[in-house]
């Protein structure tokens, strides 16, 4: 069974996955990025691989969602999944179900500080960030072969992709503010781990000590500084100019009251303002 671990990008999802890996599958709950290859992507080429499907068409892949899940569950174990997508459909084909999925957690950020690092990790204006986040029919592949959609991912508008995630009653899952992870990283962190042990049935008792190594070896100046002594794996390539675009940015320093425009703060406060104040943002 798959368990979720969803958000819009430039969330915090990389964040989450560090925490999670460098506890469950390190001894003592040091950080190493190769762990992040525990918490693989969905979707993702290599799981469509014995599909015939037409890897020219956006969405052709998505018609083998729930049957590549079907595949990654035939050994019966609990694995984590990293996601952007929706939870929804396209043209009648299913994200996942109830057989292939036993539940999610879902990181949420204000829209606000997403913008700003959307904007830089993939290489926008901040108009086109913006655009880009109240786009519904929005999508992310790996653009370096255009001719190949393989790696497609539909992510919508921030609002559709975090109210898919929100409305859903198929499996248990819990919302997370980015914010919260944040700024009661120890405390959120526990409830997180407690969760995800009662869904997936792990009686074992909540290591603190682990976990406070854990938030200690993935602060964000500690991963910062691997991305600059090693690189780091989920950094993208530039358009521009085929560089690396750094992966960890502004950290605590991305502030959208320090950062926004004016013009782009009132329209995002309008575009999203019931969310905004559902989830206690305004």
């Amino acid at each position: 069974m798959i368990f979720w671990i969803a958000s819009y990008p430039k969330s915090g999802n990389t964040w989450l996955r560090s925490l999670l890996t460098s506890y469950y599958y390190s001894k003592d709950g040091n950080f190493n990025q190769i762990l992040l290859k525990k918490i693989n992507q969905f979707p993702e080429k290599k799981y469509f691989k014995d599909f015939d499907y037409n890897p020219k068409v956006l969405t052709d892949t998505s018609r083998f969602w729930i049957a590549a899940q079907e595949k990654i569950n035939l050994d019966k174990n609990i694995k984590f999944f990293k996601t952007h997508n929706i939870l929804g459909s396209i043209n009648g084909c299913n994200f996942t179900n109830k057989k292939n999925t036993i539940g999610a957690i879902y990181v949420v950020r204000d829209p606000r500080n997403v913008v700003t690092s959307f904007k830089n990790h993939y290489d926008f204006t901040l108009e086109q960030a913006y655009s880009a986040m109240i786009n519904k029919n929005h999508y992310i592949y790996r653009f370096e072969n255009p001719n190949d959609f393989s790696d497609f991912q539909f992510i919508s508008s921030w609002e559709k992709n975090y109210q898919s995630w929100k409305k859903q009653n198929i499996f248990e899952i819990k919302i997370v503010k980015y914010e919260d992870l944040l700024n009661e990283t120890f405390y959120t962190f526990k409830d997180i781990i407690l969760f995800i042990n009662q869904i997936c049935g792990n009686k074992d008792s909540f290591q603190k000590e682990k976990a406070k190594k854990s938030i200690q070896s993935t602060s964000f100046s500690k991963l910062k500084n691997i991305e600059i002594k090693e690189g780091f794996i989920e950094a993208v390539k530039s358009k521009k100019n085929n560089s690396k675009i750094p992966f960890f940015h502004l950290g605590a320093d991305n502030d959208w009251k320090k950062m926004l425009n004016l013009d782009v703060q009132d329209k995002i406060l309008k575009e999203f303002n019931v969310s905004l104040k559902a989830l206690g943002y305004i």
